[in-house]
């Protein structure tokens, strides 16, 4: 009887849906054609708030930014960000209502540093030259952090739930790798052209690079995997393929330097060096840096090598400061990184406000044919450079405080845990955020979906095998789950 009730029930709904979309389309209101969509998506958010996430996250490598796109002046990626901002709100609307996340995670040593973080960029937004640009800054952040980070961590209690958060985040990847690499071949695959045919799902070929170098650790490891279905194996061997192919052709040599940095990162945990050894090396190797930088200024203004469409010479130019104008002008943004400090070394100017600040700080001799001052030209282009200059040395040092946490929270689980597959997705995620952090210091995107949802996505990857899977091996996806 009741069953019969629900049946009438969809029938009578149906068609009052068709009723109305007859009107609508006779009053030329397409946005009835919506309506199955937004009534879709508030059901997953109450009832299978996972298949959510999911779902933005498999969007994000496909997302378009209205700002870009001339749609709206605001800076928002659809559909990924309106869907983060309301998983945001559900996840408060629980807590509030005591149906909250996992209580562990709100307790995990990240997370109360994630608590610090957050509040002093909420505190710079007080002392912001820009106010609002600065609240919208902090807003953006608080989604990516509370669903990326909490969401997902108190999700991936689940191993299978890691699984779809990497593939689907990486199979649209490949969609848009496949697009970006046809268009290129139109122009032949020359490097002027690379720096745009992924518009426009991303704005630009180095935040498009520093992606793929984020994945490339992940999918290697996923393919280490033992007792794969072979179906699913020769489906990541295409896609393995596919995104070393566009990691070449995206003719980015900041990401190119992040994946071979996270190779010897990877090599060292191999040899289970310690952490606190590595610091000591980097410091003094830091230290001969300086103490030789005269010397390594002349050496660098010695290489003459501009870009190329050569791979070797594209390379060589890396070095290149006395005439490559991308390098020049990643420089001069760096001068006026450091211009400002100075004159606000303690709170900055404010949570992303940089491009609306700098051009005053312009010396002419640091400027080059690509300089502006209409604040339309990006960012400090460095993730440590940026909040220095915007939050002042606390914001620089709760970054890098994330740093040292997520490596030491890494190096200790690889150390430690006892089965192979969990050291595998250790180092995948470990040595995926490495690569952001060190292409990090020569350009900066997390204030994009494209790189905040892995980025995020992956410090939980990393949480989630510290609280829930210390014992027991990690399941492939076609492997049952063993019950806990």
């Amino acid at each position: 009887m009741a069953l019969d009730f629900k049946k009438r029930l969809l029938y009578a709904l149906i068609g009052l849906y068709l009723i109305a979309m007859v009107i609508c389309l006779l009053n030329d209101f397409y946005y009835i054609f919506l309506l199955p969509a937004v009534l879709g998506v508030l059901y997953c958010a109450f009832y299978h708030l996972e298949y959510l996430l999911l779902f933005a996250v498999a969007a994000t490598p496909l997302s378009l930014n209205l700002e870009e796109q001339e749609i709206a002046g605001v800076g928002l990626y659809l559909p990924t960000e309106p869907l983060l901002a309301g998983s945001m709100l559900l996840m408060f609307f629980k807590m509030l209502s005591n149906k909250s996340i996992d209580k562990r995670i709100f307790h995990h040593p990240i997370a109360y540093l994630l608590y610090i973080y957050l509040a002093w960029i909420a505190l710079t937004c007080i002392t912001s030259a820009y106010p609002i640009v600065s609240i919208k800054f902090l807003i953006t952040r608080l989604w990516f952090i509370s669903t990326m980070f909490f969401l997902m961590t108190h999700m991936f209690q689940s191993p299978k739930r890691i699984w779809q958060f990497v593939l689907c985040y990486m199979f649209s990847l490949t969609a848009v790798i496949v697009y970006t690499v046809v268009r290129h071949s139109e122009y032949g695959f020359d490097k002027e052209s690379a720096h745009w045919v992924m518009e426009p799902l991303f704005k630009d070929h180095t935040s498009y690079g520093a992606v793929l170098a984020m994945f490339t650790p992940m999918l290697l490891a996923l393919l280490s995997w033992r007792n794969m279905n072979l179906l699913l194996r020769v489906i990541l061997s295409i896609a393995a393929i596919i995104l070393i192919v566009g990691l070449v052709l995206s003719f980015t040599r900041a990401a190119w330097l992040s994946v071979v940095g996270a190779g010897g990162i990877l090599v060292i945990m191999l040899l289970k060096v310690q952490l606190r050894t590595l610091l000591l090396s980097t410091a003094l190797a830091g230290g001969m840096l300086v103490l030789a930088w005269d010397d390594i200024q002349v050496s660098l203004k010695g290489n003459k090598q501009e870009s190329s469409d050569k791979l070797d010479e594209h390379v060589s130019s890396i070095s290149n400061v006395s005439s490559d104008a991308s390098n020049l002008e990643r420089l001069n943004r760096w001068n006026c990184a450091m211009e400002m400090f100075y004159e606000r070394p303690i709170v900055g100017w404010g949570p992303g406000t940089y491009q609306f600040v700098y051009a005053p700080f312009q010396r002419s001799g640091d400027r080059t044919i690509i300089s502006t001052n209409q604040g339309d030209g990006g960012n400090a282009h460095s993730e440590y450079l940026g909040p220095l200059c915007e939050q002042g040395v606390p914001g620089l040092l709760l970054f890098v405080a994330l740093l040292y946490m997520v490596s030491d929270l890494a190096f200790r689980l690889f150390y430690t845990l006892k089965t192979y597959h969990n050291k595998l997705m250790v180092a995948g995620a470990y040595l995926g955020l490495m690569t952001y952090f060190i292409h990090g210091t020569l350009n900066n995107y997390l204030d994009t979906d494209k790189a905040s949802v892995p980025f995020w996505g992956f410090i939980a990857i990393l949480v989630s095998l510290d609280l829930y899977h210390r014992q027991g091996e990690m399941p492939s996806p076609t492997t049952q789950p063993q019950a806990r």
